[in-house]
């Protein structure tokens, strides 16, 4: 195919969202049916007038309650470190299960009053605390949709290169690093940092011929991109030099904020690619 940075630039996809990318459903009802008993035993203090004595009673015989805490206020941790604005002082709550004792029912209970959780409780409150962690948990998970979309990426990109593989009579692995493609293939790759993966590494043990491809999707703008167009830029130099074919896959709308870098390492780099160029076959051009 012949180089036409217009093209590229011109054909970036909006999205590559796919049914899976808004909400982990198995990760959300798993999550929450951890703490499904514990949540439903809570449940008992919903609407409950004296809500320190009945908080008490329940706590004095299941002291786990409280592992709840931090779920119900949308946090994964498990120890809190809590700043006090009055003196400048510090206290830690743990609440791993090991670290709860029935001595610190105060401790709790002022946890409990002062992070505002003691109002899911009053009359005008949930109904539901097993509920209210799912539309918690629905929260949470939101967090991962940008890695979602990067594993997207990466998922499309899988499906072109287990089809050339097939066609090809290559092998490939996903995630691959120095010494992972070694193992499998006794092909030595120097890189510049140990710890440096690539998204695929494809060999034909025909002819020896061996590809490393990176793949990524960027809505959003920003420095970081400018910085991966210089690390890859680099990276296809020395990779180049040990004979070593290096492919990039990018695509998204945030590359109208980082052209000139984007061009540059375009037209520096052989293989730069994005989603439709994928699509009508660019891959099958190269030589596997």
């Amino acid at each position: 195919m012949k180089k036409d940075f217009k093209n590229l630039i011109g054909t970036l996809k909006n999205s590559i969202k796919t049914w899976e990318y808004f909400v982990n459903w198995e990760k959300v009802f798993d999550n929450s049916s951890e703490l499904e008993i514990i949540l439903n035993k809570l449940n008992y203090l919903l609407g409950k007038e004296d809500l320190k004595a009945e908080f008490r009673k329940l706590f004095d015989s299941n002291p786990d309650i409280v592992k709840a805490f931090p779920v119900l206020l949308a946090v994964r941790e498990k120890k809190l470190e809590i700043f006090e604005l009055s003196d400048g002082s510090f206290e830690i709550f743990d609440f791993n299960s090991n670290q709860i004792s029935v001595d610190n029912f105060e401790k709790y209970f002022v946890f409990f009053e002062k992070t505002g959780l003691v109002n899911l409780f009053k009359k005008e409150g949930i109904k539901n605390l097993v509920d209210y962690v799912i539309g918690v948990e629905v929260g949470l998970d939101s967090n991962g949709r940008k890695n979602r979309g990067g594993t997207m990426m990466e998922r499309i990109v899988e499906t072109h290169i287990n089809k050339l593989c097939a066609q090809n009579g290559c092998e490939y692995l996903a995630q691959a690093n120095a010494k992972t493609i070694y193992d499998k293939w006794g092909v030595k790759v120097k890189v510049d940092k140990s710890s440096r993966s690539f998204d695929f590494a494809v060999y034909n043990p025909t002819n020896g011929k061996f590809k490393l491809i990176e793949v990524n999707f960027y809505n959003g703008g920003g420095s970081k991109l400018k910085a991966v167009c210089g690390e890859f830029k680099e990276l296809y130099r020395e990779l180049k030099e040990q004979s070593i074919d290096f492919i990039w896959v990018t695509d998204g709308l945030g590359w109208h904020t980082t052209k000139r870098p984007l061009e540059e390492t375009y037209n520096n780099n052989e293989y730069v690619f994005n989603l439709q160029m994928i699509e009508q076959g660019v891959l099958e051009e190269l030589q596997w």
